[in-house]
């Protein structure tokens, strides 16, 4: 395990509490559940384990005010013994969500519809029905690899950071239909990893080619990430513009691609026979563009 950082999920609230529901019953002008349960709780998770990165949910029903959340938030970066490090979400109370935290939830499985103005993360669930483990799912309930290389392709284009949730079995073990589909990533990114980890969002995160095309980039290289094949061998990308020290692969494959300019930007190149990949998703590397 390389580059790993400890992060904890913590919800605020408890369906059933007898404390919380009292505070609930007072539309919470009391904070009985805060000040015994939920605060104790949360510093005590601070100063025992450390995390880098902070998780809240269960905020919802209530304003932070009554959280308390911009007093332990306040305690969080100044004080706390992660004080430097720590990452937060913005799920701190009624009204926080996208517009306040280290980064954005906004809502379960948000998808912005253009390029945010701050970092922010796709939490998705590979079970659409359930974050938690079923008996009874389906097989037609789930989403499929493809499916869920595109959901990951997109987020990233856009800026985000991908948080892929599978319901663990009440003993913690991952069903084999999750398996698979993990297995299926970790795969398809063995190949085109190098598009997707510690990539940026481009000037441009996607056009409509051929076929869909979402773009990435890293430092000076950018990539086009395409989700379906074209069916045919020549493939027009009208976003880059082309220098003399261009060159294009397709990733898994280091033999440069046979390409040609077009107008005043853009470029057609000859693609090679495809490997079959379960994902249904390709990656073309191009450097020397802008």
């Amino acid at each position: 395990m390389r580059s790993l950082h400890y992060g904890l999920y913590h919800s605020l609230y408890e369906w059933f509490n007898p404390l919380y529901l009292s505070d609930k019953q007072s539309g919470f002008k009391t904070q009985e559940y805060v000040a015994k349960k939920a605060m104790p709780e949360l510093y005590d998770l601070v100063n025992r384990y450390k995390p880098d990165l902070i998780w809240s949910d269960g905020d919802w029903e209530a304003p932070d005010t009554y959280w308390n959340s911009t007093e332990f938030l306040a305690w969080l970066y100044n004080d706390s013994p992660v004080k430097d490090i720590v990452v937060v979400n913005d799920r701190w109370g009624n009204g926080c969500y996208c517009k306040h935290g280290g980064y954005y939830n906004c809502a379960d499985k948000f998808s912005p519809g253009e390029l945010p103005k701050h970092k922010w993360e796709k939490c998705q669930s590979v079970d659409t029905i359930s974050w938690g483990y079923r008996r009874n799912m389906k097989l037609s309930e789930l989403m499929d690899l493809p499916a869920l290389i595109k959901d990951l392709v997109y987020t990233v284009a856009l800026g985000g950071n991908y948080l892929l949730n599978v319901g663990p079995t009440a003993d913690g073990v991952i069903a084999p239909v999750f398996e698979e589909r993990l297995r299926g990533i970790g795969a398809w990114l063995q190949i085109n990893g190098e598009a997707i980890f510690g990539t940026s969002s481009w000037r441009v995160q996607a056009e409509n080619a051929t076929v869909p095309v979402w773009y990435t980039s890293k430092n000076s290289t950018v990539y086009a990430i395409f989700t379906s094949s074209p069916n045919q061998n020549t493939f027009e990308l009208s976003a880059p513009k082309t220098s003399d020290n261009t060159v294009v692969t397709l990733l898994g494959n280091p033999k440069p691609l046979k390409w040609a300019p077009l107008h005043s930007s853009g470029l057609i190149l000859l693609l090679p026979d495809l490997p079959f990949s379960p994902a249904q998703a390709w990656t073309l590397k191009l450097e020397g563009v802008a």
